[in-house]
């Protein structure tokens, strides 16, 4: 079983338990889902921490990448609205983050090279962060390896 966090058009977040990724699909594309909260059938896989576990004893990965930079100097990031949020969600948000940061190295530029490295089991399993490119980050999903960029907090793009 596969249990995907889920979102509905209207920002309701519930989760759904599938027997595969393809019984996920099939289910998407006959209109089957629907959002548990306002029956919305507009629904879609949220972003998650991936758990990979190389043996049973191993802690799952939680890889995560910082946003990519944005090309050109000077360049503004693209508009999130999160300074427009509620202060009780940058506040969880900056919770999150430092929960993350706190249980998982740094890996910093090394991050794609080291998500791989676990992945493939050439590395013990743990949570990492660090830096990755748009194309590192594309190449990392099309192998499988799932990462998830941390939350840019509004205090940080000053």
């Amino acid at each position: 079983m596969i249990r995907y966090a889920l979102v509905c058009i209207e920002g309701h977040g519930f989760e759904g338990w599938f027997r595969s990724s393809a019984d996920f699909d099939s289910q998407e594309a006959r209109g089957l889902l629907a959002c548990t909260h306002c029956g919305s059938p507009h629904v879609r896989k949220a972003l998650m921490a991936p758990r990979v576990v190389t043996r049973e004893d191993a802690r799952p990965v939680v890889a995560m990448a910082e946003p990519p930079a944005t090309e050109g100097a000077g360049a503004e990031p693209p508009a999130r609205g999160l300074d427009n949020r509620p202060p009780e969600l940058v506040a969880a948000l900056r919770e999150l983050k430092s929960r993350i940061t706190e249980h998982a190295e740094d890996v910093g530029k090394r991050f794609p090279e080291e998500a791989r490295r676990i992945h493939y089991g050439e590395a013990p399993a743990r949570g990492i962060f660090g830096a990755a490119s748009a194309d590192d980050v594309r190449g990392l999903r099309d192998e499988g390896i799932e990462v998830l960029p941390l939350p840019v907090l509004p205090d940080e793009r000053n």
